[in-house]
């Protein structure tokens, strides 16, 4: 059998050496829940790592040119579940302002019971001045959520984000749902070794004041009639709409300190805004993209 597992998982490596991921959920995270020498080990851990983003997406909605990145990130999680992180975004594409973004976290990880966890942190978004990216409006983040698990067959997720945005705007709330399931593969090529597949469907409403923000202050600062076409979305840009479907497939594979991780997504947008305002930007209602990358946990 591990001759069968090492066969599968020579094309998932083959994949995570060629790129490099960065994901709005991140695989590491559902390694530290399966991991069960973490479990038993109540000292603290660190973790830093380096990430391969294909595109900045945002609720199904993108710029007119694919924006990949790279973004290092660390984190340290306290024994009882307080943990701290940060990161930045360079965009190895440009010629100027490659280091377009960094964001510093704080939050709580905590088990309710055996099935039910929660989560919440606040987060500090700093962006650079020219940043194209479509959330570049969000100044913070208050996120909080829940995981529940039901006899390990699927696991439904609930959480609420609420977005401080650029002065002058209102601000946003993100509501999102989802149902996954881990498959789990241990003893690969050793006895220590696992791999985690848990597929993911999410359905994300909110309001899209950042949106607003993004296309006024940036994008389209100098146009005065797609302004004025824009001025009379506001009322619906500040109303709760389902925003996007998203189908995506974390997949984390740890071997001693080492995590290889990767998630391919599609986004299905919902209730975007008229083309003549969106112009050249990405119109279509689907979007796939993917972040890939490696970790070192100690």
């Amino acid at each position: 059998m591990k001759i069968i597992y090492a066969s599968l998982l020579i094309p998932i490596l083959c994949l995570l050496c060629a790129k490099q991921i960065f994901a709005q959920s991140n695989p590491t995270d559902k390694v530290d829940k399966t991991d069960k020498t973490d479990k038993d080990d109540k000292a603290g851990s660190f973790k830093f790592g380096i990430n391969y983003l294909s595109n900045n997406v945002i609720m199904g909605r993108a710029d007119t040119i694919k924006t990949p990145m790279l973004i290092p990130d660390i984190k340290y999680t306290f024994s009882n579940g307080i943990y701290f992180s940060g990161s930045v975004t360079y965009i190895p594409n440009r010629i100027t302002g490659k280091l377009d973004e960094g964001n510093l976290t704080g939050g709580y990880d905590f088990d309710i019971t055996d099935n039910l966890s929660a989560e919440t942190s606040f987060s500090k978004l700093f962006y650079n001045k020219n940043s194209t990216q479509i959330g570049s409006s969000i100044n913070s983040t208050i996120n909080a959520s829940l995981d529940y698990d039901i006899s390990g067959i699927v696991t439904p997720t609930i959480g609420a984000d609420y977005n401080f945005v650029s002065k002058g705007f209102k601000n946003d709330v993100f509501v999102n749902a989802g149902l996954s399931h881990d498959f789990i593969t241990t003893g690969i090529i050793n006895d220590d070794d696992f791999l985690v597949i848990s597929p993911l469907a999410e359905v994300n409403g909110g309001t899209q004041n950042f949106y607003d923000a993004y296309l006024t202050q940036k994008k389209y600062k100098l146009a005065a009639n797609t302004s004025k076409a824009l001025a009379k979305q506001k009322a619906r840009l500040s109303k709760f709409n389902l925003l996007d479907y998203e189908f995506s497939v974390p997949m984390a594979y740890k071997v001693g300190v080492l995590i290889l991780h990767t998630t391919p997504s599609y986004a299905i947008s919902q209730n975007k805004l008229p083309a003549n305002i969106t112009g050249s930007m990405i119109n279509k209602p689907g979007i796939f993209y993917f972040d890939i990358g490696a970790t070192i946990k100690l």
